[in-house]
């Protein structure tokens, strides 16, 4: 089979204008970046279109570094969908080019189910995430300027509590000094960088619901503590505007086509181990606005990404998800089941049903939510029929649930039609019940935290390093105990040891920070090791990424 970019390539793209007359987006309200890229003006939203909508969200069994396929499927989904005669448009996160770089290359789907043009999707794209670099490092200069040129009227800060954030996996700046030689270098101080994707300013843009919400939420970041034990924001800083002005193109959600030339918006939002990882909520409003059937996507495992999109989005856009889908596949089960990575494409009956404990323990937690669940089964070509049909009947007699097997990588939208035509009988037949969130706003903090700590993960104890402690005091003097919280902490298992794979119960929850996120409204809960700067492994994906013949390789 060809490879994803010779794939990508082979097909003849049609022109965004067309895409959006096609969508019933009308040309006054894009703006083109290129001839198959648009900006959409989302002043287009109408919230009774929005309601009329079946909201579907895709999400997995907790991932393995085999991959697990999420974005391959709500592609291969929409098109299905499209393939029924339904009006389907996909709504995805954008990649971030640490991990293209780094870990694994592309972002973009892959085989006959991608978001397309690939190249510019997983590299600059519409400058989005230099935009969201820009103004989050411009508030670090802004505030190191003001420390500096005030440093003789008595002003300063006891506590500095933002950091800088560059779109690149390195490890050299994780902590950091700066300001060092002469006083003209300014003031000598401790920082550091996290990743573009765990920026407050990416949280921000993607949960602000116009551009004045999303001053709104830049003028109350909290960038430090004064000397009088006061809260020091960006209002205070007097450069709202200024940061909003970065981002005024950036906050547009992004407008491209799948494989088969439908709508598909890509907008902001990756990591869900380190941020909330959803794309954005305007993205998925202009998306329910003109299409039948939505389908986005919550990153990483139900256990992170689902939990944070029912949570923290849902519950501040008022979003209603119809269905969600969890994806499973045998590789991923049998790792889970104890079969080592290096035996996970052989058969193996006894290890895929061992594994069969980490997709049940998700699809107890999302039933927890009141959701109606099904399972898509993202088949491999060594997946045996035997396997298949052990999965499904698990699903279907042991779990009551839906299954259908998704072949949308090898076959595009005819072989998600299976899947298809699931996910509209279930939505037709026995839609998700109206939202039950996994904590109140009112509970504390310590609530919050033991109710998806506990509750969803599987933990009986939880612990506080002395840090952790302090932002819990600070929390609650400064009045923000009522924010969502968002668990930054290792993707490869329940717990936080991420070589404790399957459905792990009865472990210790390690809080070791807090992070206030007051422009975003939600508390970042570091737990475990987790670092929020990621770095790159031994051979990163760099080293095979080139120009070759004119064309860009080794993305995918």
């Amino acid at each position: 089979m060809k490879s994803d970019i010779e794939i990508a390539r082979s097909i003849e793209l049609k022109r965004i204008k067309q895409v959006a007359d096609e969508t019933g987006i009308p040309r006054e309200g894009i703006e083109n970046y290129g001839r198959y890229i648009a900006k959409v003006d989302e002043r287009m939203i109408d919230d009774e279109r929005v309601k009329q909508s079946n909201l579907i969200l895709v999400t997995a069994i907790t991932p393995t570094k085999a991959g697990i396929g999420k974005t391959t499927v709500s592609i291969g989904l929409a098109l299905g969908l499209n393939k029924l005669g339904k009006k389907a448009i996909v709504a995805l996160r954008e990649p971030s080019l640490g991990p293209c770089f780094g870990m694994k290359g592309g972002a973009a789907g892959g085989g006959y189910a991608q978001v397309l043009p690939i190249e510019k999707i997983n590299l600059h794209f519409t400058g989005d995430f230099h935009a969201i670099t820009s103004a989050h490092n411009m508030i670090s200069a802004l505030l190191d300027n003001y420390l500096y040129q005030n440093q003789d009227n008595g002003f300063g800060l006891k506590e500095i509590l933002w950091r800088r954030v560059l779109d690149v996996n390195d490890r050299s700046l994780r902590y950091i000094v700066t300001g060092l030689g002469p006083k003209s270098n300014g003031l000598t101080q401790e920082s550091g960088f996290d990743i573009t994707p765990a920026s407050e300013i990416m949280a921000i843009l993607c949960l602000a619901k116009d551009e004045e919400d999303l001053r709104r939420r830049i003028e109350n970041i909290l960038l430090g503590i004064t000397l009088d034990d006061k809260p020091f924001t960006v209002k205070d800083l007097g450069v709202a505007g200024a940061i909003t002005v970065l981002l005024r193109d950036a906050l547009h959600p992004n407008l491209v086509q799948t494989t088969e030339g439908g709508a598909a918006f890509v907008h902001g939002g990756p990591f869900a181990n380190i941020a909330h990882g959803c794309n954005s909520v305007l993205a998925t409003k202009l998306a329910l606005n003109f299409g039948e059937y939505v389908i986005t996507e919550a990153g990483f495992g139900a256990d992170l990404g689902a939990e944070k999109f029912y949570d923290i989005k849902c519950r501040k856009a008022g979003l209603q998800p119809r269905l969600t889908v969890i994806v499973a596949t045998a590789q991923g089960l049998k790792m889970h089941g104890g079969v080592s990575q290096d035996k996970i494409k052989e058969p193996n009956i006894y290890g895929l049903k061992q594994g069969l404990c980490n997709l049940d323990k998700h699809v107890r937690n999302l039933r927890s939510f009141g959701q109606t669940v099904v399972v898509a089964f993202n088949r491999y070509a060594f997946d045996t029929d035997e396997e298949v049909e052990l999965v499904r009947n698990h699903c279907e007699r042991s779990l009551g649930i839906g299954f259908a097997v998704n072949d949308a990588f090898c076959h595009g939208g005819e072989g998600a039609t299976e899947l298809a035509k699931l996910v509209v009988q279930k939505i037709k037949e026995e839609p998700s019940a109206p939202l039950r969130y996994a904590y109140d706003t009112k509970d504390s903090v310590e609530e919050k935290i033991f109710k998806v700590a506990c509750r969803l993960y599987g933990a009986d104890s939880i612990s506080y390093s002395s840090v952790a402690r302090k932002m819990l005091q600070k929390i609650d003097r400064l009045g923000l105990s009522h924010f969502p919280i968002c668990i930054a902490k290792t993707q490869y298992s329940f717990s936080t040891d991420p070589k404790l794979y399957g459905a792990v119960d009865g472990f210790e929850f390690h809080v070791r920070d807090i992070v206030i996120n007051r422009g975003a409204e939600m508390l970042v809960v570091i737990a475990g090791d987790i670092l929020r700067m990621p770095g790159l492994p031994k051979e990163p994906q760099a080293l095979h990424i080139d120009i070759k013949d004119g064309e860009i390789d080794g993305l995918s």
